[in-house]
């Protein structure tokens, strides 16, 4: 994840840049984040991922929604404002949609690694999304073709869940139903 600007911006100034910007921009502790373009794989993974669980969540009081979509994390316990793009959200708490963005915390949230935003996912976001109160957090790393789940505990910490690498599947802690195949996710294409 690549700075857009090196000076702190307002959340006004961010939406001013995001409005007129085709790039994807992320806002974050007052500082603008470009995300890199996606590659094959990273596509073919959040495809597959998002059908899964838009299966599992179909009728049901759960909206899954795939990136590129701004999430304005806010709560009830932060002043801050900062906006991300997920790979995949799942939010359950459906007053926060407005026209353009999604306001609030989502119960779930997929980001898929890059080479070039590891660091950022791993450190900056699982932070951040903790701090916000988002339930699930899972990390893709998709040169290892594994999956990582965090979960919040009563202490409002993260814990490492579930790991899964190559074979076998995940579970959700939040939705204990929700189980996916990683042989079906990591399917090798030509």
């Amino acid at each position: 994840m690549n700075l857009y600007r090196k000076e702190e911006a307002s959340v006004d100034e961010y939406y001013t840049i995001r409005e007129s910007s085709e790039e994807h921009l992320e806002y974050i502790d007052g500082l603008i984040f470009m995300s890199p373009s996606p590659s094959t794989k990273h596509q073919r993974i959040v495809g597959r991922l998002y059908t899964k669980m838009a299966l599992f969540f179909e009728g049901r009081s759960c909206e899954v929604l795939p990136g590129p979509y701004d999430i304005e994390l806010k709560n009830d316990s932060t002043i801050e404002t900062n906006v991300v793009i997920p790979d995949i959200s799942v939010i359950c708490d459906k007053s926060g949609f407005t026209e353009k963005r999604y306001v609030g915390v989502p119960s779930l949230i997929v980001e898929i690694l890059s080479p070039s935003n590891q660091s950022h996912d791993l450190i900056t976001k699982l932070n951040l999304y903790m701090d916000y109160g988002v339930n699930e957090y899972w990390i893709i790393n998709p040169m290892l073709d594994m999956i990582t789940i965090y979960s919040l505990n009563d202490e409002v910490a993260y814990i490492q869940h579930d790991a899964n690498r190559n074979k076998g599947h995940v579970t959700s802690a939040l939705f204990p139903r929700l189980k996916i195949d990683l042989e079906g996710l990591f399917v090798k294409n030509n």
